[in-house]
């Protein structure tokens, strides 16, 4: 058996030797920096003029740049502190959130600011899928009204949902927001058929989930597909960002003695009538024990603060 070589455990400045050339180096290092450090703290003792030396003279050891990538990770390290309550959300936007300052359409900047409010939720690790409304461009209800037959009224909504569908996802993808559009009615051009386990296996990677077309069946509201959606991906809550920041007894519009509700139980929502979501809506979600918060989509920050469950809106639970 060959005799074993003695060997000495290696100091600090040996260990991080690969560093410099060779382990004296370092110890020179380390030396020149404690020392260097106090004639800088007699200098400043003695008021001697002169310019203050650099800090890379100060210290000699190798200093790292203040690169975007050092600050994207502080940023990730400081978003990371931040507990969502809620992992896995459904968000139900309604069309005309899309319309921005235009009475018809879709508003670029609109996309592109809840593009980036989407982008920034990301960060906090969460699981979101999207359903949208269509009455920005058409509501079947509306064109019933007027001598259109609703099962045609209602096919041409669910047509304008899939163009809405595709601009919030040319938003998101432009924000680095990885994205795909789940349709009701089969077009395969331009987005994927609904199938639930796709749909939740998008979710796991990462992804953001538009669904599109509501249910696929008329007299359905987009709210209802919201509540139908969220029970089929098992969602913690669903977000019902509108106009408004809650719930009120009445229209505050048109009457100002309405009364705004921090707190309703399923069974308050459906008795009180109340028009925020349809009465679909609101039994499915009941009985699937899936919350509601509902809150205004237009102040900034909102859809984070409703996920991370600070007191928004309104909430509906049983």
């Amino acid at each position: 058996m060959p005799p074993q070589t003695y060997r000495p455990a290696l100091s600090f400045s040996a260990a991080i030797a690969p560093e410099y050339a060779n382990a004296d180096r370092c110890r020179q290092a380390l030396g020149g920096r404690a020392s260097r450090r106090a004639e800088i703290a007699e200098s400043k003792r003695s008021g001697s003029a002169g310019a203050s030396p650099s800090l890379d003279t100060a210290y000699p050891f190798p200093r790292l740049p203040r690169t975007a990538t050092a600050c994207k990770t502080v940023a990730m390290v400081q978003t990371s502190a931040l507990t969502p309550k809620y992992h896995r959300v459904m968000l139900k936007l309604s069309g005309e959130a899309l319309l921005g300052s235009r009475g018809y359409g879709i508003s670029p900047e609109t996309c592109a600011a809840i593009a980036k409010e989407i982008h920034e939720i990301k960060e906090l690790d969460v699981a979101l899928a999207i359903v949208i409304g269509g009455g920005n461009i058409f509501r079947g209800l509306a064109g019933s009204k007027h001598g259109l037959d609703r099962t045609a009224g209602d096919y041409m909504g669910m047509l304008a949902t899939v163009i809405n569908a595709l601009a919030l996802q040319d938003a998101l993808e432009k924000h680095g927001v990885s994205t795909r559009v789940q349709s009701a009615i089969e077009m395969r051009a331009v987005a994927e058929p609904f199938i639930r386990r796709r749909a939740i296996r998008h979710l796991e990677k990462g992804r953001v989930v538009i669904f599109a077309a509501g249910t696929g069946n008329p007299y359905f509201s987009t709210d209802t597909t919201a509540a139908l959606r969220a029970s089929e991906i098992d969602a913690d809550v669903l977000l019902k960002a509108t106009k408004v920041d809650g719930v009120y007894s009445a229209d505050p519009k048109t009457d100002p003695s309405a009364k705004r509700y921090d707190k309703l139980t399923y069974m308050d929502a459906l008795k009180g009538r109340l028009n925020v979501m349809d009465s679909t809506a609101f039994s499915m979600c009941m009985d699937n024990h899936i919350p509601i918060v509902v809150f205004n989509l237009f102040e900034y920050g909102n859809i984070r603060r409703a996920i991370l469950g600070e007191p928004i809106g309104t909430l509906v639970s049983e």
